[in-house]
């Protein structure tokens, strides 16, 4: 019998299927739209409030995305359940920005946990207090994203302050919620000593003991194009792992497990 809740619908770009980089085992990643943030980097400016009218005049699906409702969603989800059972995985909402349609995601959260399923997601915080307190009640493990600690330098090149960042990176700390930190690392903007020593002392200081560095890449450089956008990294040159030991020394040296990904 269906008790799902389907007068709530969310508006999805899509559902990745055999994802094995957004959390434990093989997973399916539920792409959010919407984001407050506008990351000069973002390699999915389509989600990015700014960009909606962009995204709609170009009338790709795959940049508009569509309604789904929650039934629908974990429909889709559990097609792949043996594979969750199998390698310890199971779904990541992502974006975008998740907490953008957080009553649709929280109602998501809870009914995917009514079913067993391992619920994780990828966020920037980016919310009232309220609003996040509500959606980590049924997460297991927070994919946070960090990309600066310095405020003013934060809201130079993503549109806001960090300030209710940390405040919800703290209390998702507080409340014992496993969290994993997500820096990308960006030319320009944090891929600099002074920038990972700041980070790492800080998650430190937070008891965040886990961290993940991801690599400025130009993967979603033809999405600019699509939407007929100018794309300030264009000439930006990708960054490896191979190139950036200093600065993930700058982690291990504080305890931190840090690797990159």
């Amino acid at each position: 019998m269906q008790t799902t809740d389907n007068t709530l619908t969310g508006l999805i770009f899509n559902i990745q299927k055999f994802s094995i980089n957004d959390g434990p085992g093989i997973r399916s990643t539920i792409f959010f739209a919407g984001c407050p943030l506008s990351c000069r980097w973002c390699s999915n400016p389509e989600s990015q409030n700014r960009n909606r009218d962009a995204a709609l005049a170009c009338g790709d699906p795959k940049l508009t995305g569509r309604s789904w409702t929650i039934e629908e969603v974990l429909a889709e989800a559990e097609k792949d359940r043996c594979f969750y059972e199998e390698s310890g995985g199971g779904i990541t909402l992502s974006g975008g920005e998740v907490l953008q349609q957080h009553d649709f995601a929280a109602a998501l959260l809870k009914e995917a946990h009514k079913r067993g399923l391992h619920c994780a997601a990828e966020t920037t915080g980016f919310a009232a207090h309220e609003v996040f307190s509500e959606f980590i009640r049924n997460i297991d493990l927070l994919l946070f994203d960090m990309k600066h600690c310095a405020r003013e330098i934060h809201r130079e090149k993503t549109g806001v302050y960090n300030d209710v960042i940390l405040e919800n990176m703290r209390y998702a700390v507080a409340q014992k919620v496993p969290i994993i930190a997500r820096i990308p690392v960006i030319p320009g903007f944090n891929a600099n000593k002074k920038a990972a020593a700041g980070m790492a002392a800080l998650l430190k200081d937070m008891g965040i003991t886990e961290v993940h560095l991801l690599p400025f890449h130009q993967f979603g450089e033809k999405k600019y194009e699509q939407l007929g956008i100018p794309y300030e990294m264009a000439d930006v040159k990708q960054l490896h792992p191979e190139n950036l030991q200093a600065y993930l020394d700058i982690f291990l040296k504080e305890g931190l497990e840090a690797s990159f990904r």
